[in-house]
């Protein structure tokens, strides 16, 4: 199990009632997840897409109609990881810097009560650190984690060299 990190705290004095608005780093929001696309990709209510910060997992592929085209190594096992951990589930979202990236998707750390989702990923080998700046706020706690992954040999370090 990954570290524990106490989430930011927010500014009660700032409202943000539509996702992805604030332009206050640490903002937190509360939202279900309905679907989870891949390892760093969800879906949350709305529609919304989110992609974690800080990592990458490997791709599954889909054609322009949805259908399985194909996946890197170990890309099932993070997707099922994810879904495992987050889906249908209330989860916290934690914004850095950066509101969306250039797909139009909400960038954000994402916590199950005390449980670091993003740094969860890295830790067990389901992901790969994939860090862009500024948002740089774990960029070493990632680092270390995902070294002592590599050295217990775990997921992806232990199924894709």
């Amino acid at each position: 199990i990954s570290k524990n990190n106490p989430l930011p705290t927010s500014n009660p004095n700032v409202q943000t009632p539509n996702l992805g608005v604030s332009t206050i780093p640490n903002t937190k929001q509360t939202v279900l997840v309905t679907r989870v696309i891949d390892g760093d990709t969800i879906e949350i209510e709305g529609k919304i897409k989110v992609r974690y910060i800080g990592i990458n997992t490997p791709e599954i592929y889909h054609d322009t109609t949805g259908k399985k085209t194909g996946e890197q190594c170990f890309a099932n096992e993070s997707y099922l990881e994810n879904k495992k951990l987050v889906e249908g589930k209330i989860i916290t979202l934690v914004k850095d810097i950066s509101d969306k990236d250039k797909y139009g998707r909400l960038l954000r750390y994402v916590y199950i009560d005390d449980l670091f989702v993003n740094d969860y990923l890295i830790t067990n080998g389901f992901a790969k650190i994939m860090m862009i700046k500024p948002d740089l706020k774990y960029s070493q706690q990632f680092k270390e984690d995902q070294l002592e992954a590599k050295v217990k040999n775990l997921g992806i370090w232990n199924k894709c060299n």
